[in-house]
């Protein structure tokens, strides 16, 4: 049956094209299937929430300049045309969001557009004679670099930094319910002294600490002194101000740390320091996820089924790692993008050039692939149980791995004085270097070695499962 126009179209190439309009489609995972993950980063690090705090940092600079009297003849506000001016932001919605691109099609200028947004507003505000004012003295990149600061520091506080806690909490319980759960080391992929899961946990949860405390520590800075970063147009037209003192203030005020020596652009040297400590909290996470993975594998960790969910679409047995896989390929686009911005941002060509506007449109990139990952690694550690018996079984089977203890206690013989307990390492080597030794096998070997009673007594009491050393007690460093 031949296809007509009206009912099948088609794309240059003949493919079927999709019935929804290509604005009705997202492109990208993060504006698609993973939507909901990452809908609170929309506040802060939209191209919409970006325009926002333009329009923020445009109306409180005009309300400082004024408040201070910074200018001759516009002296300070009525608190209603202060609350007026603040209801510009507060009622940033849909409709401002077109209008503000509307103007933008015609300035094709974007800082400049909500300059002229918020300039069409004053007349309602009885203000129309302090149009002029509006981004006075100003260069795009005192809007911009604002406006970032402030939204990337709103994600980190507000989304990102909480979501990374509560994961870090969440391993933290972990680690302290099986912190006296004997586990089997690993060291080269080989059975090694063993430990307890709930220590290991530990090691990751303090890891992934560190990282954090770092982040929260961030210094966003910012500044606002005109064109080359020297207050040369505001110099010209108020000499009598004290523009350091103002931009100061102004920039503190917004909750951010003020940059004295800046060229146009404020040198997005936080931001890199930042993007790098991120990178790291990723790069911990991302072995997590293989840990993990590999502990699954092994049977250390059962996996709980999702009633109605599909491991397979062949194999109905299967209940896969999907969570620590997606969480993988997320953290290393995250990290191909914060190890992006971190060698880009601190680079400009001489006084100003644009890499970093694009590069900066993509943070919120970075951080969505971040809190996506975030979010399936603490949905797949909830869905896991200790299969203790897996743990406990592995570590009968390996009761070589007592050597260490062994030839570590002869040599403690020796040194008090204990006669026959020559060359401990080459004799445990012997007996277990490629060996399987059972509990009656070294158990005879330890008879046989002449200690101390004590010793003894204390060798034959030892199984895989007790040597774990202060394991358990080590996992109170995370209080």
């Amino acid at each position: 049956m031949p296809e007509t126009a009206a009912a099948v179209t088609r794309t240059p190439s003949g493919r079927l094209a999709l019935a929804a309009s290509p604005e009705q489609i997202a492109l990208g995972p993060l504006d698609g299937r993973y939507q909901s993950a990452i809908a609170p980063l929309v506040d802060y690090l939209s191209e919409a929430a970006l325009n926002r705090d333009r329009v923020a940092v445009e109306v409180e600079w005009l309300i400082h300049l004024t408040s201070n009297s910074v200018l001759p003849g516009a002296g300070p506000l009525t608190a209603e045309q202060q609350d007026k001016l603040r209801g510009i932001v507060t009622e940033f919605d849909a409709a401002a969001v077109a209008e503000l691109a509307e103007i933008e099609a015609v300035t094709v200028h974007d800082v400049k557009a909500v300059e002229y947004y918020i300039s069409r507003r004053l007349p309602a505000i009885g203000i129309e004679n302090l149009t002029a004012m509006v981004h006075f003295g100003c260069t795009s990149e005192d809007i911009n670099n604002l406006s970032y600061a402030l939204g990337v520091k709103g994600a980190v506080e507000d989304v990102w930094l909480p979501a990374a806690r509560a994961l870090v909490q969440q391993i933290e319980g972990m680690a302290e319910e099986n912190r006296a759960v004997p586990m089997l080391s690993r060291t080269h992929g080989q059975p090694a002294t063993p430990t307890t899961l709930g220590k290991e946990l530990a090691v990751i949860a303090h890891r992934l600490g560190r990282q954090l405390d770092r982040i929260a520590k961030t210094e966003y800075l910012g500044k606002i002194n005109g064109a080359t970063g020297t207050y040369a147009a505001h110099v010209a037209s108020v000499p009598g101000a004290d523009w350091q003192a103002v931009s100061k203030s102004f920039v503190e005020g917004l909750g951010l740390t003020w940059n004295p020596l800046t060229t146009q652009i404020e040198s997005h040297d936080w931001q890199a320091e930042l993007y790098s400590d991120m990178a790291r909290f990723n790069r911990i996470l991302h072995n997590v996820c293989t840990d993990i993975w590999s502990y699954i594998s092994i049977g250390y960790f059962r996996q709980i089924p999702v009633a109605g969910a599909t491991g397979s679409s062949t194999m109905p047995h299967k209940v896969n790692p999907i969570r620590f896989e997606n969480a993988e390929a997320n953290l290393e686009i995250s990290n191909g993008l914060l190890d992006t911005l971190a060698a880009t941002l601190v680079t400009s060509r001489w006084q100003r050039d644009l890499t970093d506007s694009s590069s900066q449109r993509n943070i919120g990139v970075a951080f969505g692939h971040s809190l996506l990952a975030i979010s399936n690694v603490a949905k797949g550690l909830k869905a896991l149980d200790v299969a203790g018996d897996v743990l406990a079984g592995d570590l009968d089977t390996n009761w070589e791995v007592l050597g260490e203890a062994i030839q570590m206690v002869m040599r403690a013989e020796a040194i008090a004085g204990v006669a026959g307990m020559e060359n401990p390492y080459e004799r445990l080597k012997d007996l277990t270097r490629g060996h399987r030794v059972d509990a009656d096998r070294m158990q005879e070997f330890v008879s046989g070695l002449g200690l101390s009673a004590d010793a003894e007594a204390r060798l034959l009491a030892l199984t895989p499962g007790s040597y774990t050393g202060i394991a358990d007690e080590l996992v109170d460093h995370l209080k």
